[in-house]
């Protein structure tokens, strides 16, 4: 399987002034690839521009100072760019032309296949990076024996730190899927708690309420600021730091919440959300965009296929309105949070209901039957209260004791 594990480097204060002139020059081959292909009648191959790159060394004075992967590279991404404009395109959306990029815009370089080396020097682990040098970097977990690196990315990041992202190669097969699933479960997200299973966890969304507020107060400082002056760069990465801190405190939430359900389970099943329309919708649109809904998915579904667990996105149409018990529809506004059908009477909380229509269907989905599974009736009583449902509160060892997060109810 294909992994990409990223590091901190540490780069000198000549090292990095290598580095920053090795990416502007890489952003200047990118303009003006951009600009040939715009000038041109139809677009060459990619392999054809890469092979006039020895020829543009001849009268590009500082092209030669790039390793030629890393040009490759360049040439490869103004491609990828265009077939992801021409895939949206052909969706139906109203795009544009690709525009040249800026300096704030264009941070990274990429080695691919050859020019770099991952070395102990004097019993400290170096990054080094052909025609730039030895570069101090914090391995905070080992690299796999069994794993080939195939490639880095080497980033610098708003707030001016430096990051190794390894794409790495791991040679060895994943686990078979089970054929009969027992552990099976329906998770169902939202925004005031962020997922509700069909075993009866309830983990809330995170609160991010204090983070969000010194981001905003940090970016109301740069405001006041003289754009470009000493005072207005120094915010301006304070600002950056701020933003950094809130990602990385989702990302860690996203990240043990999703390991969790790949390894605790043999199925699990989601909703195949349209994250982005879902953003672009009017109304609490900074809520659903920092629940990070598609993120969460697309992280459960690479770590279930490592540890070879069945990921099953089902149409989420109708998982709030139908009964989980007797299958009838009932319309419900969104700030009713209780499920009760009118033809069978059965009543459990909006989100357990939900998430135990998806869990039937993801076991459609996959070819189990019903019989297999416990039934909606004996988990969920229909003389259950809401409040008795089984909600994980912060430090709950149910969670904890398995390295996942969860947050106060």
């Amino acid at each position: 399987m294909y992994y990409n594990y990223k590091y901190r480097l540490d780069p000198p204060e000549a090292l990095t002034e290598t580095l920053l002139h090795h990416v502007d020059t890489c952003r200047q081959l990118y303009n003006h690839v951009l600009h040939k292909l715009n000038e041109a009648d139809d677009i060459p191959a990619r392999y054809k521009v890469q092979g006039q790159l020895p020829d543009l060394k001849t009268w590009w004075d500082g092209l030669g100072d790039i390793h030629s992967k890393v040009l490759q590279m360049v040439v490869k991404r103004v491609y990828d760019n265009l077939s992801t404009l021409k895939a949206q395109k052909e969706n139906g959306c109203a795009v544009g032309m690709l525009k040249w990029k800026p300096p704030r815009e264009y941070r990274s370089l990429t080695y691919n296949q050859s020019g770099f080396e991952l070395k102990n020097t004097s019993g400290r682990p170096v990054l080094w990076l052909s025609k730039i040098g030895e570069i101090p970097i914090y391995l905070h977990r080992d690299i796999p024996e069994n794993a080939t690196i195939k490639q880095v990315t080497v980033k610098r990041e708003p707030t001016g730190e430096w990051f190794a992202t390894f794409g790495i190669d791991v040679n060895e097969d994943t686990p078979e899927k089970p054929e009969n699933p027992e552990r099976v479960v329906g998770v169902d997200v939202g925004i005031l708690k962020y997922a509700q299973d069909t075993d009866g966890t309830a983990v809330e969304s995170p609160d991010f309420s204090d983070e969000r507020e010194r981001l905003e107060r940090a970016q109301r400082n740069l405001s006041r600021k003289e754009h470009g002056s000493n005072n207005w760069e120094k915010q301006r990465k304070t600002v950056a730091q701020r933003y950094a801190d809130l990602k990385r405190k989702r990302r860690d939430f996203l990240h043990k919440l999703s390991n969790y359900y790949a390894r605790e389970y043999d199925l699990v099943a989601v909703e195949g959300l349209d994250a982005k329309g879902l953003v672009e919708l009017p109304g609490n649109s900074r809520n659903r965009a920092g629940a990070s809904w598609g993120m969460f998915l697309r992280m459960l579904e690479y770590k279930c296929e490592r540890e070879g667990t069945h990921f099953v996105a089902v149409d989420p149409r109708g998982t709030t309105k139908e009964c989980a018990s007797c299958g009838t529809e009932t319309d419900k506004p969104l700030w009713v949070r209780e499920h009760s059908c009118p033809s069978c009477g059965f009543e459990a909380d909006r989100d357990a209901n939900a998430s135990w229509n998806i869990r039937s269907r993801g076991l459609e989905k996959v070819g189990v039957g019903h019989s297999e599974s416990t039934p909606v009736e004996t988990a969920l009583p229909a003389d259950t209260p809401v409040s008795a449902k089984r909600v994980v509160e912060t430090g709950s060892p149910t969670l904890k004791e398995r390295n996942t997060s969860a947050v106060r109810d």
